[in-house]
């Protein structure tokens, strides 16, 4: 797809959501179910099923998917199509590359160890690494707007506003 593609799919989303703010407003579901037997979650992707379970650090066998991998898997994903996304805008030429995250967690929140240690990531760190002939002004502006335009890291750098509730499941 190169620049003149995506605009073309794009400019009437844009178009519509100018002339009617309250198309551009959707609401995205994730539904999981709990595991009868062991300590686990299963989410379907769209694609496939992931399973997710304990990690290691807190008693999980490893054979089970981390939610909090999942998080950076996210992160990576969406960081990564959005690059994509904008360097095709901006007709910046990307051969290739990769994403990564990292995020560092202290256990003992989790486990109610320690009180004063926090539960969730503390740190995340992002990084690209692309095979580009683009100038560093360019590879600069990539990196800034894929900055503001990624949801998942836009969620993660200004959090929204969260609600839990629970019910009981009528048999």
């Amino acid at each position: 797809m190169d620049a003149e593609d995506l605009r073309a799919v794009q400019q009437p989303l844009k178009d519509a959501y100018r002339s009617d703010p309250a198309a551009a407003l959707v609401t995205l579901r994730a539904h999981g179910e709990l595991g009868a037997e062991e300590v686990s979650c299963s989410v379907q992707t769209g694609r496939d099923l992931a399973v997710a379970g304990l990690h290691p650090a807190t008693g999980g066998d490893g054979t089970l998917a981390c939610s909090g991998d999942m998080l950076l898997q996210a992160l990576v994903a969406c960081a990564g199509v959005t690059l994509k996304a904008v360097a095709t805008s901006l007709g910046i030429d990307i051969a290739g590359g990769t994403v990564r995250a990292e995020g560092d967690l202290d256990f003992r929140g989790t486990l109610a160890v320690a009180k004063d240690a926090p539960v969730g990531f503390t740190a995340i760190r992002l990084s690209f690494e692309l095979d580009t002939g683009a100038a560093q002004g360019q590879l600069d502006s990539l990196l800034r707007l894929t900055e503001r335009y990624c949801v998942v890291y836009q969620t993660l750098a200004r959090p929204a506003r969260l609600s839990a509730s629970l019910a009981r499941r009528n048999d």
